[in-house]
């Protein structure tokens, strides 16, 4: 398990990232009678100094759990940056490459599009876990990080940190139950994970049409929600009707199920298989009628005595 620091980097991000002002310089040479100066970087936090970086040596987070950024939205940054300056620096690591992003990717893009060639950045140290969370963390504090981003995010932690539920919740200081919520969402068909990240569902909807097993009936489901503007209380009452109306056969659909899965392992073993379930719980059975035989079922599955 990757080592990350005890408090959750969730709280005091703020004090991590400062508060500073730079001006981008002009990149036009359009003449002014009385060009204004560039407002000068404000006094950094003692032992994390500001420093000029140029955009070539900077690489965006590969862990970055935002998808999609709004190019209007960057437009309009762009041009706040333009008039009023940049209020707040970015946040990089030093890597091989040169620096890497952890937090202030809009801002990054909003330079680049002003055609800037340098940045005000605070370099910092951080391992690979830590620049994943604190990177996810100053997402979650921008309102319009949809939840899909969000939950990808969490599971990105949860992977390649090799961190549970608890662990995950305790460092962006959220409740275990909204990460496993979170976590559970990416369960549903890429189709509803499209309409939830689009804000046409909510995340209380999605988390109702979990409780349909079946795929096409699901995808039913949140169509006729978004089609009829069903609330999720509504949906919930919906998701009873799809409940109801594959209950019956499903005893049957299994006994079908476990057949074919019986006649094929047979076929495939070229040997008598046996397939019985009780629950949610089963037994397979695989018959030999010698040791030449073991041996040769043993191969199979690759392993050899």
């Amino acid at each position: 398990m990757a080592n990350l620091p005890k408090k959750p980097l969730g709280r005091g991000l703020g004090s991590l990232i400062g508060a500073g002002v730079q001006k981008p310089a002009s990149p036009a040479p359009a003449p002014s009678p009385t060009p204004a100066p560039a407002t000068p970087a404000a006094p950094a936090t003692p032992g994390l100094s500001l420093i000029e970086i140029p955009l070539t040596q900077i690489v965006p987070n590969p862990r970055q759990p935002r998808r999609e950024f709004d190019e209007a939205a960057i437009k309009e940054l762009a041009e706040s940056i333009r008039s009023e300056g940049l209020m707040q620096p970015i946040v990089v690591r030093k890597i091989k490459e040169g620096y890497e992003l952890i937090a202030g990717e809009r801002r990054f893009r909003a330079f680049k599009q002003l055609g800037q060639k340098t940045i005000t950045a605070r370099v910092v140290e951080a391992s690979d876990a830590s620049s994943a969370v604190l990177a996810l963390v100053e997402n979650l504090q921008r309102a319009d990080l949809n939840v899909v981003d969000e939950a990808l995010g969490v599971a990105s932690l949860m992977r390649d940190f090799s961190l549970t539920q608890d662990a995950v919740a305790d460092r962006l200081g959220k409740p275990r139950a909204t990460i496993a919520n979170l976590v559970r969402l990416l369960s549903l068909d890429r189709e509803i994970l499209g309409y939830l990240s689009k804000g046409q569902i909510s995340a209380g909807h999605a988390k109702a049409l979990l409780a349909i097993e079946n795929t096409a009936h699901r995808v039913q489901a949140v169509r006729q929600v978004i089609e009829k503007g069903l609330s999720v209380r509504d949906t919930e009452a919906l998701v009873k009707t799809f409940s109801t109306a594959t209950k019956k056969p499903r005893r049957e659909t299994t006994k079908t199920v476990l057949e074919d899965a019986q006649k094929r392992l047979a076929s495939h073993l070229a040997t008598r298989v046996s397939v019985t379930r009780k629950g949610q719980k089963g037994t397979i059975t695989i018959f030999y009628e010698s040791d030449d035989d073991l041996a040769r079922l043993l191969e199979k599955f690759g392993i050899r005595l």
